[in-house]
């Protein structure tokens, strides 16, 4: 069977499509599924240190510019998810509207990504574990939560998609509860009595930028990594009902909770704690649970903390499966990973990403200051990547709609202000890039990513399906 395309001749019908996988998420699963990609261990053990570095004042408006550059590349996510509702997501974009070496080169990225992920999501989610239960070997913790999570994205989406709506709304409610007692705290309607409310001084305590400007630009990588998560409504847009209304929305949704989460956590944590406090804490969470006078602050903090880490997995495991059945679907990787159950479950792809999770786990345990930092340095660095090749999809895919006689008005999802919408958001990530070259700390990322693009897009070129005279699939677009 074949089918026609807007701007190809007509071509053989894939081996895997989207319409393989069930249509079962809602938009509060998309919601959900996207915080919690976004809301972990970041938020509730980093935050810290980005005050620390960048200032309070520095801090806010770091995570300020982290959030208008996210929404500018969900829009133009938004607007490729909605037009081409493919699980592939934005590798499946790149593919179509850049090239096939880069749509390969964006799926190996973003599923590296994750897998590494997996692996340090497990261990830690056995070391906070074994803060209650220390007779008990790190290692069974870590295998019990991999087989959980595994289960969990083994039988149906719609079984995946729950686990993720309540594991997110866990973290979520934290955050709010946080935001409010802090708030309190700040304006003295709770915290020890007899001391004077803290109000906001310690954020102009030491000037508004007490570290310079530099170290602002510098922390744009990590607030980058922070936000990272929010791309995953474009994978899971090929499993969702009627992707035109609920992308959109939960795009919207996502993004103005995600500023008011991670503002209004940095605000309260830089009010209540100074700068210099502030990165030497294990959890500010926990310092200023405790400092109002909420009991078993530490234990609380324990629990949301490893619902984070398997929230974050979950949803991580998902992500990278889809980004290897991409490379199936696209004749880049065997058939087999191309397979999708009756369910709508890609399992041998779900299986192998499970194994590379669990090799970097390893590799975390037996070369953490080899092997697993390169792991690490990439997997920082493919994120911001992953955004740069949206914006540029975006960029192409308007360019060939328009040229093909297509009215933008008649799009379902339209991206406004092109094309600095994408110009703006191409720009902020690569700006990224720019500031870690000046951290010493932060720069081996360029020296282990930028090797890594050169080889994927060497070992596209070199196992690239069409060299060998075989069939191509071409991913589906809306009519």
């Amino acid at each position: 069977m074949s089918k026609t395309s807007s701007d190809g001749p007509e071509i053989p019908e894939p081996r895997g499509t989207s319409r393989d996988f069930k249509r079962s998420m809602q938009s509060r699963h998309l919601v959900m599924l996207s915080l919690g990609g976004v809301i972990g261990t970041g938020l509730f053990l980093s935050s810290g240190y980005t005050v620390n570095q960048a200032g309070p004042m520095g801090a806010i408006l770091a995570y300020l510019i982290g959030g208008v550059v996210v929404y500018l590349v969900m829009m133009c996510l938004g607007e490729l998810s909605v037009h081409m509702p493919e699980t592939g997501a934005f590798s499946a974009h790149a593919t179509r509207y850049i090239g096939p070496g880069t749509g390969y080169t964006v799926a190996w990225l973003y599923w590296l990504t994750w897998t590494v992920a997996l692996g340090s999501e497990f261990t830690a989610s056995g070391l906070l574990m074994a803060k209650w239960f220390p007779d008990v070997p790190i290692w069974i913790w870590s295998a019990l939560f991999a087989l959980i999570v595994f289960l969990t994205n083994a039988f149906t989406p719609k079984i995946f998609a729950e686990t993720e709506f309540w594991l997110s709304l866990i973290k979520v409610a934290t955050v709010v509860i946080f935001i409010i007692v802090g708030a309190a705290a700040i304006f003295g309607f709770a915290g020890p009595e007899g001391q004077p409310a803290p109000m906001f001084h310690n954020l102009t305590r030491e000037g508004f930028f007490p570290t310079g400007v530099m170290p602002i630009l510098v922390t744009m990588l990590a607030v980058s990594f922070a936000f990272s998560g929010t791309e995953l409504i474009g994978i899971a847009a090929g499993e969702t009902e009627d992707p035109e209304k609920n992308v959109p929305r939960a795009i919207r949704a996502t993004l103005w909770r995600l500023v008011v989460f991670f503002v209004g956590t940095i605000v309260v944590i830089a009010a209540m704690l100074p700068r210099e406090q502030a990165g030497l804490v294990e959890s500010p969470f926990v310092t200023v649970f405790s400092m109002t006078g909420i009991p078993y602050a530490a234990d609380i903090m324990n629990f949301v903390i490893i619902t984070a880490l398997l929230s974050a997995a979950n949803s991580g495991l998902y992500a990278a499966s889809r980004m290897l059945w991409s490379l199936g679907e696209q004749r880049t990787l065997p058939s087999v990973f191309a397979r999708v159950t009756r369910g709508g479950i890609p399992l041998n792809a779900l299986l192998f990403s499970m194994l590379g999770g669990l090799l970097a786990l390893l590799s975390s345990a037996f070369a953490p200051d080899t092997l697993y930092l390169v792991l690490v340095s990439i997997s920082g660095f493919a994120v911001v990547a992953v955004w740069m090749s949206i914006a540029v999809s975006q960029m192409c895919f308007r360019r060939q709609f328009v040229r093909a006689g297509g009215d933008p008005a008649t799009l379902g999802y339209r991206a406004p202000f092109y094309p600095w919408v994408p110009l703006g958001a191409f720009i902020a990530c690569l700006l990224c890039f720019v500031g870690i070259a000046f951290d010493p700390t932060q720069r081996i990322a360029l020296y282990c990513g930028i090797p890594f693009i050169a080889l994927c897009y060497l070992a596209f070129y070199l196992t690239d399906p069409r060299r060998k005279g075989a069939p191509t699939s071409r991913v589906q677009e809306r009519p």
